[in-house]
């Protein structure tokens, strides 16, 4: 609720951006960006691998020698089992006494009743696995951006309201959809400094890779998370290939990564698909064919990796996939850059209008290579292209 309306904002600032790059230049930022996303992702896979194969190492050595160790204590004789007994009894004494004490220099600390309480009742509400007043919030922000892409248009579907680019209506609905996301954000996020603050006051057990929210923390998550919507918007790729690399890079579990770009994709696509729904500009048979193709991958995903995941503990398997993916995006990208330019010739087209509601855009190649051979009749004789 504070990263995904965040990354939003950005998108939305991104597709602004993208409108006035000609294809041949945003496919090749697309696939530069891309490419060094899908390099560092599987930098960060590879170490991840190499450390958790090396836990597994440890443990199972650790679990060999108690083994071992168990085995021997069973083997040895009456009388040095009755040794290694009464040594074991001073050993419990001692550390019995150890333990007693380290206890008692943190009863004032730990074991305040308040505390204790409060504790439990954190522990309880950050163990639901669906949170009614998160989904709460989740489906209003979806209503909102619902309802704005309504008034607005875009992406081939026109405003119910009748605006248009040449209206100001529309710049303030574009204003409305970075009040809306970035709103959600600044909330959520002060919400989260408080909510650590709160857990930290009464020694909260947090987990190795939770974030402790400070204002510090806030700042700079807010930046790259909204420039890596920016990126995701101008290059025309799913939020999850930009905001995932990111929030991996900066230390989020894994699992914790790919859920919030799959709510962020969730909230983005099922908004757009409404709208799409609604103008009767769906072609049905494509839409179920990815339909069927992404349950399946859900399917999978939930039922296979989760399990593997949750089995082995190799959460980097989550990172290889995301690296995987994105190297075939940038694959795409280039076979669309070039494919793109032999059918224009190579031509590279100029930056587009912004708005092209009455003028039409002046960028379009294969119009300006036909007002040139227009012109110059003796040219296209000699270089006929």
């Amino acid at each position: 609720l504070f990263l995904a309306p965040m990354e939003m904002a950005g998108a939305v600032l991104g597709v602004i951006i993208q409108k006035l790059f000609p294809n041949w230049l945003f496919l090749t930022i697309a696939a530069l960006v891309l490419a060094f996303t899908s390099y560092k992702t599987y930098v960060k896979f590879f170490a991840t691998y190499k450390k958790e194969k090396a836990a597994r190492a440890e443990m199972h050595r650790r679990e060999t020698m108690a083994e071992s160790k168990h085995s021997t204590v069973g083997a040895d004789d009456e009388a040095d089992a009755t040794a290694t007994e009464a040594c074991d009894v001073t050993n419990e004494d001692s550390t019995a006494i150890a333990v007693d004490g380290f206890d008692s220099d943190k009863a004032e600390a730990e074991d305040d009743p308040k505390d204790l309480e409060m504790r439990r009742h954190f522990l309880e509400i950050d163990s639901r696995q669906y949170p009614k007043e998160k989904l709460a919030y989740l489906v209003l922000l979806w209503v909102g951006l619902t309802i704005i892409i309504l008034l607005k248009g875009g992406k081939g579907v026109e405003s119910v309201i009748g605006v248009t680019c040449e209206d100001a209506g529309y710049y303030a609905l574009v204003a409305g959809q970075f009040i809306w996301t970035i709103g959600f954000a600044a909330f959520f996020g002060i919400k989260n400094v408080m909510k650590t603050n709160e857990r930290l006051a009464v020694n909260y057990p947090f987990n190795d890779m939770d974030i402790l929210w400070d204002y510090k923390k806030l700042q700079f998550y807010s930046f790259f998370t909204f420039l890596a919507g920016i990126i995701a918007g101008l290059i025309g790729v799913g939020g999850g290939m930009v905001l995932g690399p990111l929030m991996i890079a900066m230390e989020v579990n894994p699992r914790v990564s790919t859920s919030t770009t799959a709510t962020m994709v969730l909230l983005t696509s099922s908004s757009v698909a409404v709208i799409f729904v609604m103008s009767g500009l769906v072609p049905w048979e494509y839409a179920l064919f990815f339909f069927l193709v992404c349950l399946c991958g859900a399917y999978i995903g939930k039922t296979k990796i989760d399990a593997y995941v949750k089995r082995t503990g190799m959460a980097s398997i989550l990172i290889g996939i995301l690296a995987t993916i994105i190297a075939l995006a940038t694959i795409g990208c280039i076979v669309n850059l070039f494919m793109g330019l032999a059918s224009v010739n190579w031509c590279l087209a100029g930056f587009n209008q912004f708005c092209t509601v009455s003028s039409g855009s002046g960028s379009d190649c294969a119009a300006r290579l036909l007002e040139a051979h227009d012109l110059f009749p003796e040219a296209q004789r000699m270089f006929p292209f």
